[in-house]
């Protein structure tokens, strides 16, 4: 089954993470949710609480299939670890996924990745990511998967699910939970 690393900051988007972690459980992939800080404890820029499979550190240098980083104000902290940047590259170095939505298409953008691709994101980053298709809900070019916000999680995690797995297990799954 594949694996995927899900990275939460203080201050995540909470939709923006349970729904396609949700979404991936449901088609068998194994997720690891990882806190940046030490405690497995992470609050959402909502006031929500979840508890972390494991932290960043635990996780070291394991490698998944892809890389999910959730938006939301917490993006700030992902920017300023060097940990997450060295995450990113040596995914990205392996030829893994890499997904992220909301904010977080800038943690991508500092690491050096989104030259030259095509990509969207929140309209709150368009002056540092000038270049976001700002029609497209979801945007793939490569292995980089990009999202708007929390409005468009859904359509995210399934876009992760069908890379991952297929288009018929995505439509499968989105038909179970009755999205259109």
């Amino acid at each position: 089954m594949p694996t995927v690393l899900v990275i939460l900051a203080e201050g995540f988007e909470e939709l923006e993470a349970v729904a396609p972690v949700d979404l991936l459980r449901r088609a068998g992939a194994e997720v690891t949710t990882a806190a940046l800080g030490e405690g497995i404890h992470v609050t959402g820029r909502n006031g929500l609480t979840m508890h972390a499979d494991t932290t960043l550190s635990a996780v070291g240098e394991k490698t998944f299939d892809a890389l999910m980083l959730p938006g939301g104000p917490g993006v700030r902290h992902l920017r300023s670890d060097p940990r997450v940047r060295a995450t990113v590259l040596r995914h990205e170095g392996l030829g893994r996924w890499l997904a992220a939505i909301c904010a977080a298409p800038t943690v991508l953008h500092d690491a050096g990745l989104l030259s030259g691709r095509r990509y969207t994101a929140h309209f709150s980053v368009a002056n540092e990511l000038p270049a976001i298709l700002t029609a497209d809900r979801v945007v793939t070019d490569g292995r980089i998967i990009t999202s708007r916000g929390a409005g468009t999680a859904l359509d995210f995690g399934l876009s992760l699910v069908e890379k991952l797995f297929s288009a018929d297990v995505s439509r499968d799954i989105a038909m179970s939970i009755c999205a259109p």
